[in-house]
């Protein structure tokens, strides 16, 4: 199997939004989650400040996932991460882990955060395998993702936490 990682571009912003909407429905489901926000649009995930790679597979280079890192307060942060579940398992999300984590160190960053759920093993346990703590929302920034977690009633589904790893 051979797999290339890219930034996303415009065009892309299609097939980015059908991975997360696929890719939350195993999420939804673990959750046993009846209600669940739609995936964030794909053009404006995009043109985010930060950075959308995409893992493409194979020869005939179709993306089976994504992860968005945005510019938060002078932090990288990890916005989402999303792979086919039919193309899960197979080491993509810690290849994309891994490619964030080395584009924000060249773009200057010296921390990386990101806000999951604590029990659901591909969500904390995965990152904590990848090298993120966990750790306290101190910047005005982790503050109004709490706030915006407790309006959207995420945190009824489970514990939420914030995760850093150094850089």
């Amino acid at each position: 199997m051979t797999v290339a990682i890219r930034e996303a571009v415009a065009a892309d912003a299609e097939v980015v939004q059908t991975i997360e909407a696929i890719a939350d429905a195993l999420l939804v489901t673990a959750l046993g989650a009846p209600e669940w926000p739609p995936p964030a649009d794909g053009t404006e995930r995009i043109g985010q400040p930060g950075y959308v790679l995409l893992l493409e597979e194979d020869a005939d280079s179709s993306a089976v996932g994504f992860v968005h890192v945005v510019d938060a307060d002078g932090t990288a942060h990890l916005e989402q991460l999303s792979v086919l579940p039919e193309h899960g398992r197979r080491g993509h999300g810690r290849r994309l882990i891994d490619a964030a984590l080395d584009e924000a160190r060249r773009r200057g960053y010296s921390r990386m955060t990101l806000r999951t759920y604590a029990d659901i093993p591909w969500n904390a346990p995965f990152y904590g395998s990848c090298g993120f703590k966990e750790s306290i929302p101190e910047s005005g920034f982790h503050r109004q993702l709490v706030e915006a977690e407790t309006e959207l009633g995420l945190d009824r589904y489970g514990r939420r936490l914030q995760m850093t790893i150094l850089l």
